[in-house]
């Protein structure tokens, strides 16, 4: 599987996004991916972990090496979101031009 099929998957990036801090129990993703449900998680969980993405610990769920490396390129993502989201509440306040 190509890794943006991986990634373009419903919910697989948040469920990265989630465990860039540390491993976490499947209770607790679905706590903090509000409208995840377990099948798609478990479903999701199981291809990053074939991937060698994600692996399980007794722990819970922990980014791999490979998967704590994906949280290198997906930081300047996050950068743009939090300006783009800065954006979006600025033009619904009214305010026509935003400065990054």
């Amino acid at each position: 599987m190509a890794a943006m099929d991986l990634f373009g998957r419903r919910w697989a990036l948040r469920i990265l996004w989630e465990l860039r801090e540390g491993p976490l129990g499947a209770r607790a993703l679905l706590a903090r991916c509000e409208g995840l449900s377990s099948s798609v998680l478990y479903q999701r969980l199981r291809e990053l972990t074939s991937s060698g993405i994600v692996a399980g610990s007794p722990d819970g769920y922990g980014l791999t090496r490979l998967g704590a490396a994906l949280g290198d390129a997906l930081r300047p993502l996050d950068d743009w979101a939090t300006v783009w989201a800065r954006t979006q509440a600025q033009a619904q306040g009214g305010q026509d031009s935003v400065e990054a």
